[in-house]
């Protein structure tokens, strides 16, 4: 009988022990993303606060090939999201920038950076079907990812049992978020801290608006170009005053005149006028983000200015500030689309292309 006793009161001091709570601390300390020059209208959602513990846990779990619940197909986010290319895929491997999933069926569309996008508000993806209008976020394109059959094709509840059977994970995920308790909400929500910790500030023409660097000749009349309706830029992707180098919005650009068949802005708004408009991409490093437009149809950014030199097309959807549509482009000589150009590589930032913050931590 005594032993008896004594087996009843171990198994309940164990059963004590396993639920009492695990010796780490959790003293969330705001993450502080330190870019003074930027607009102050951040995309976060008052559930999920940027920590320094939750991007952490984000940045492991974005490199973490066990992401897609499948050990025989392991796939990450960084898989095809690469940092020397600023997070898009690049042409490596994928010449037309549309990455192939684990079902081997190709993306819908080419990929966008994932850069500065803590600053955008009206809605992720080409045709902003991610917004906050329908409760969508970062957060839902973790599971979205996840579940997609031209992405990782697997299922988010074997993805949560991999990622668990790693020791590792059980002290990051408490220091994120005060508990153990591994489940693909919180996967979703450190992946997300992670990307909009994604921050780029750091280009030739961000030193040269703080007064640390000079801009060449040629680069200073790009930028007259870019300013002004003689290349007439700025109209969609803003002002050297907003360096976002978008406005985040959706336009359509005249790269068409037949709209059947995609998946455009008027696919998720349902307004006819909306037909051919796509997101307008972020200027930073473009240099290392080909292909272009959402279908990838131009593969180097000659290519680009061509198009915009000689190639704009009308139709009725056209957006109204694209002003040089009504003569067919911006008719600009070679000198000034080789200074046009030179003042788009200003705006490549390389330190981004190779923060250790952001670089895959499972091979430090």
């Amino acid at each position: 009988m005594k032993y008896c006793c004594l087996f009843v009161v171990f198994c309940v001091l164990a059963v004590s022990c396993a639920n009492r709570a695990p010796q780490f601390s959790y003293e969330p300390v705001p993450y502080d993303l330190d870019v003074p020059v930027f607009p102050d209208s951040l995309n976060i959602p008052a559930d999920n606060p940027m920590t320094v513990d939750g991007v952490r846990l984000g940045r492991y779990l974005f490199y973490d090939e066990r992401l897609s619940g499948d050990t025989k197909r392991p796939m990450s986010c960084a898989t095809c999201h690469k940092q020397q290319y600023s997070f898009e895929c690049g042409t490596d491997v994928y010449e037309d920038g549309r990455p192939v999933g684990n079902s081997g069926k190709k993306t819908p569309n080419v990929m966008l950076p994932l850069v500065n996008l803590v600053w955008n508000n009206s809605g992720y993806f080409w045709n902003g079907y991610i917004n906050k209008e329908n409760g969508k976020n970062i957060e839902t394109t973790v599971v979205m990812s996840i579940t997609a059959s031209h992405e990782m094709d697997g299922d988010t509840a074997t993805a949560v049992k991999l990622i668990k059977k790693d020791p590792h994970y059980r002290e990051l995920f408490y220091k994120a978020f005060g508990t153990t308790d591994i489940n693909i909400e919180l996967i979703s929500k450190a992946i997300a801290q992670f990307v909009r910790s994604l921050v780029s500030f750091n280009s030739k023409f961000d030193r040269f608006m703080a007064g640390e660097e000079q801009l060449t000749k040629s680069e200073m009349r790009g930028l007259m170009l870019f300013t002004t309706e003689g290349a007439d830029c700025f109209h969609c992707h803003g002002s050297p005053a907003l360096p976002l180098w978008t406005t985040n919005l959706f336009m359509n650009n005249a790269k068409d005149i037949d709209f059947e068949g995609q998946n455009d802005r008027s696919a998720v708004t349902q307004n006819p006028l909306d037909r051919g408009k796509y997101r307008v991409p972020t200027l930073r490093n473009i240099q290392f983000t080909a292909p272009y437009m959402h279908d990838g149809r131009f593969k180097t950014l000659d290519d680009v200015l061509e198009f915009y030199n000689n190639g704009l097309k009308r139709s009725p959807y056209i957006d109204p500030l694209s002003i040089n549509t009504n003569h067919g482009g911006m008719h600009l000589s070679q000198h000034d689309l080789n200074d046009l150009k030179a003042f788009l590589f200003t705006l490549s930032d390389t330190a981004f292309l190779h923060d250790e913050r952001f670089a895959n931590p499972w091979i430090q």
